[in-house]
């Protein structure tokens, strides 16, 4: 096969020469667009070069930025990624002169939006480094400065760094604060307390930083403390028990028995709030920060100084200030206190209710039975101020004499009946009434009634009258015995029934007792409540007032009679028959066949009837 050669132009060969001399190294992979291509490992190399001059990133990530760029909308900020990211100027309202070259730091929201762009934030980024800042402060401890923004439920809104914590109302200051509006817009220092880092939630305080300095003076006052050591301080609250004293950075303890010589019912009896006063420490305690002081430790004690015409003997006034059980405390001038005991109120021997005798601040005049100025006690007499009633008891009151009374207590087992003022005595149960017996004694009398008695018995020593009131008659029961003899038959009604038996009303007011088992009638019916009906009689005890009665032994004892009536009729005709036959066997000398039948039929109808009895 011949190849045609063909001989090349001039022109040809010129820039043939040229490509192999000059132009070796041309790229002869450029098309005619200019567009290079490149091969594999040197596009990755390339690549490679290229993205080292940019940062990495990640979203959420924290990261300073420079302003590049300001339209009328955004800023444009150069993180030194491959592309620039966009901020509203809203997130600029704190920096009133933003200017290209600033830093920031912002927060990466996304490295590519939908739009292609890089998102970023300067807002949430000014968020998380604030939360990171509070969770570091809460860590260390350290004191932050926040601005309170608002009011809420329960305490304010603070501005820590932009970001809003809690203010509790408790956490503001020491003292309690009930104006939370006063606080809003005001720049203070807080301590971080309490995190939560769930929900990003975080509370400060300002009464913590009040209290770490109230802690440090504290510290410095107690070293400074001696038992007996008077100072000067101000009422800083006042309660039921006493008052807190600002002792000028620690608080003490005043407590009501140690604010007067003299019984107080409150301490703003003669304290108040925000009063200056000289006090003395009474005892202290460095490790639990307690200080107890006293006022009335500045004066004397009034029993040092007790009057001269306070003596035994002599009679003094006093205010109640105290009741107890066992009687009341007099005060008779402030400090100095006797005890009128519950049998020296009066000279009866009727218990007396202290509580119920006295009042709190009443007055009364006493005399003085026992002074012990080293014990500082004295016992009060309210009674001794009179004349005692029973120095001349059996003249006022002799026996069997009788008198009226008021009812001023009842019992189970009797009544008491105060006679005079001091005076009184007990009429027992069974000295109500010689015929009725009652269960207790308010069925016969009440408290207030006036009533009649006569005195049975006199215990000068025991100050104790025996008293009775049936005694006021009569004893009926002499008389009762010949009424009532055993077996008589009377018409009572039952008025009261129980398991045991019923109690039957007889004439004369009197009243017997029925046993269950002698309430049966003849019909075999049980007697009945309100029933009126025929008792007998069955057993009379005149000493111990007690009639028994039978209701059963009525109809019983008839049918016992007929049935005795029956056997004495029988035996009447039983005895005449038996002489009829004796009559016969005399008269007759010789018997015959007749007669001795006759006197078989009479000996037949006397063993019938001896049969039939």
């Amino acid at each position: 096969m011949s190849i045609k050669r063909r001989t090349l132009t001039l022109e040809e060969t010129q820039i043939l020469n040229t490509q192999n001399s000059a132009h070796d190294d041309f790229n002869w992979n450029v098309d005619k667009r200019n567009v290079a291509t490149y091969s594999k490992e040197v596009r990755e190399e390339l690549e490679k070069s290229y993205e080292s001059t940019f940062k990495n990133i990640t979203e959420s990530e924290l990261i300073q930025g420079t302003i590049v760029g300001l339209t009328k909308t955004d800023a444009i900020v150069n993180i030194g990624f491959k592309s620039d990211g966009l901020v509203s100027l809203n997130e600029f309202r704190d920096m009133p002169n933003l200017a290209i070259g600033d830093e920031i730091e912002v927060l990466v929201l996304e490295k590519e939006d939908r739009d292609g762009q890089l998102s970023l934030s300067r807002r949430q980024a000014r968020q998380v480094r604030s939360w990171q800042n509070v969770v570091d402060y809460f860590k260390s401890g350290e004191v932050v400065t926040g601005t309170i923004t608002s009011k809420t439920k329960g305490g304010l809104i603070v501005d820590v760094n932009g970001l809003e914590t809690f203010l509790p109302g408790s956490q503001i200051d020491v003292k309690p604060v009930t104006d939370y509006d006063q606080y809003v817009g005001k720049t203070m220092d807080f301590k971080v307390v309490k995190i939560n880092e769930q929900i990003r939630n975080a509370v400060v305080s300002h009464k913590a930083l009040i209290e770490s300095d109230l802690e440090q003076q504290r510290g410095e006052i107690m070293s400074k403390l001696e038992k007996g050591q008077v100072l000067e301080g101000t009422i800083k609250n006042v309660t039921d028990f006493g008052a807190f004293v600002d002792l000028g950075g620690v608080d003490g303890l005043l407590y009501i028995t140690d604010i007067s010589w003299g019984r107080i019912s409150h301490p703003n009896e003669v304290l108040s709030n925000g009063q200056k006063l000289n006090v003395v420490v009474l005892d202290f305690d460095d490790e639990k920060k307690r200080i107890s002081l006293g006022l009335k430790q500045l004066t004397a004690h009034p029993w040092d100084n007790l009057p001269a015409e306070i003596v035994e003997g002599a009679t003094v006034k006093g205010k109640v200030v105290n009741i107890e059980d066992y009687g009341a405390f007099l005060e008779v001038m402030p400090g100095v206190e006797g005890l009128v005991h519950v049998s020296e109120i009066t000279w009866s021997s009727q218990p007396i209710n202290a509580k119920e005798f006295f009042k709190m601040g009443d007055e009364y005049s006493a005399k003085v039975v026992t002074l012990d100025k080293d014990e500082r006690k004295m016992s009060l007499s309210i009674k001794q101020l009179t004349d005692d009633p029973w120095g001349d008891i059996e003249a006022k009151f002799p026996l069997e004499s009788r008198h009226k009374g008021t009812v001023k207590n009842i019992t189970p087992y009797g009544v008491f009946v105060e006679l005079e003022t001091g005076i009184g005595g007990m009429i027992h149960i069974s000295d109500l009434s010689w015929t009725k017996r009652y269960n207790h004694p308010s069925e016969f009398t009440k408290v207030g009634d006036e009533i009649e008695v006569s005195i049975l018995s006199i215990d000068k020593e025991n100050r104790k009258l025996s008293l009775g009131h049936k005694q006021l008659e009569d004893d009926p029961w002499n008389t009762f015995e010949g009424i009532f003899p055993i077996g008589s038959q009377h018409e009572g009604t039952v008025i009261r029934k129980d398991d045991k038996g019923a109690v039957v009303q007889l004439q004369y007011g009197l009243e017997a007792f029925a046993p269950a088992r002698h309430l049966r009638k003849e019909d075999d019916s049980i007697v009945g409540v309100d029933e009126t009906l025929p008792f007998v009689i069955i057993e009379f005890d005149r000493n111990d007032k007690r009639i028994m009665v039978s209701h059963s032994r009525v109809w019983e004892q008839v049918k016992a009679e007929e049935k005795e009536a029956e056997n004495k009729a029988a035996q009447a005709d039983a005895d005449n028959t038996k002489k009829a036959v004796k009559n016969i066997q005399s008269k007759v000398e010789k018997a015959t066949l007749g007669d001795l039948g006759a006197l078989a039929d009479l000996k037949n109808k006397l063993k019938n009837e001896e049969e039939g009895k």
